[in-house]
């Protein structure tokens, strides 16, 4: 139950991010979200059997999907460590840590090469949400249903 429970919050996260990346996108603080990066600039062979149409919609379950894997391995924290107040957005924290100083330069995503700090701003907040998303419903915080 503990697994079923980290995956639909990290889908529900993941969900949530994609809600303020729309928004960050469109306000120009965000030029292109890291699943665009990735699809476009890491592993676009992967997206050529998708119509073009449908790219957009692979991408964003794609991420989803990540986020539910996020928040599997969130679960398989103590859950001593897991239910201290901060444990979640500390998770979102150190999963943009992770994103933004090992996978955008490992992949050579092009956002990774230039100063931008209104998008890593951007994405720090998103990641921080996912976080603490995925630390309230497995259990993190004082709004956790308990084990």
């Amino acid at each position: 139950m503990e697994v079923a429970r980290g995956a639909v919050a990290g889908v529900a996260g993941a969900m949530a991010m994609s809600v303020v990346r729309s928004l960050t996108t469109r306000v120009g603080l965000v030029e292109r979200t890291p699943p665009e990066a990735i699809g476009s600039e890491a592993v676009p062979g992967l997206l050529r059997s998708v119509p073009p149409r449908a790219r957009p919609a692979a991408l964003e379950l794609a991420h989803w999907a990540y986020g539910g894997l996020g928040g599997i391995a969130f679960t398989a924290i103590p859950g001593r460590v897991r239910r201290l107040p901060g444990a979640g957005p500390v998770y979102g924290l150190a999963s943009w840590l992770l994103y933004d100083g090992v996978v955008a330069p490992a992949l050579g995503l092009s956002h990774a090469r230039r100063p931008r700090p209104a998008e890593r701003a951007a994405l720090l907040a998103d990641h921080l949400l996912y976080g603490t998303i995925v630390g309230r419903v497995t259990g993190g915080g004082a709004a956790s249903p308990s084990p």
